[in-house]
């Protein structure tokens, strides 16, 4: 596959992994869908971090846009140079997208293993699966224990677990594209250009 195509692969797999990290993010903030609870108190620390808005979209939809563009044709003319520019400039990107996802997952995976902000007796709210060390994820019985929001674990554990899987594809994304890239500023593409005689 050439460097171009690759890029261009790897570019709209980001945007679209983005903006469902986005997606995820802002579902993460009204809890049940309903904006009852949307307040400091009450939502855990990792989704006011926003690491799917910030690490696992906005950080990596800026090398999915430089893949795709560095995927089209040259930037610095045709000949020897073609489209190493955009190819560079994607290296760079991508990186950043690695730093993106990392922050992404591992907030996810905290959030995940923590549990959510929740009331037992609709009083007081705190973490009551902090101690667990993330066992709760498999003792759906303790799940109950939350009575506000309603179905927040489910809420939280389906959202969370969408932005760590969704990170992880980030970071193989970018880590490829990142190599890919490299080997397209060095290297060229290898499409034929067009017009040329076959």
């Amino acid at each position: 596959m050439c460097t171009g195509k690759c890029a261009r692969f790897a570019g709209l797999s980001l945007i679209s992994l983005s903006l469902i990290c986005i997606l995820a993010n802002t579902l993460l903030l009204v809890p049940n869908g309903r904006t009852t609870w949307t307040n400091f108190d009450n939502l855990s620390l990792q989704v006011w971090l926003m690491a799917g808005f910030i690490g696992g979209g906005l950080m990596v939809l800026c090398p999915g846009i430089a893949a795709v563009r560095a995927g089209g044709k040259g930037c610095c003319g045709a000949g020897c140079c073609g489209n190493r520019c955009r190819m560079l400039r994607s290296v760079f990107c991508s990186a950043l997208g690695v730093l993106g996802a990392i922050y992404c997952l591992s907030v996810s995976g905290a959030g995940l293993r923590i549990g959510p902000k929740c009331s037992m007796d609709g009083d007081k709210w705190d973490y009551l699966f902090q101690n667990t060390s993330g066992s709760y994820l498999l003792n759906r019985t303790q799940w109950s224990l939350c009575k506000e929001p309603p179905n927040v674990v489910t809420w939280n554990v389906t959202l969370f677990s969408l932005l760590v899987a969704a990170s992880c594809l980030e970071l193989l994304l970018c880590g490829m594209q990142v190599v890919n890239a490299t080997i397209g500023v060095f290297c060229g593409d290898c499409r034929k250009k067009e017009g040329a005689p076959r």
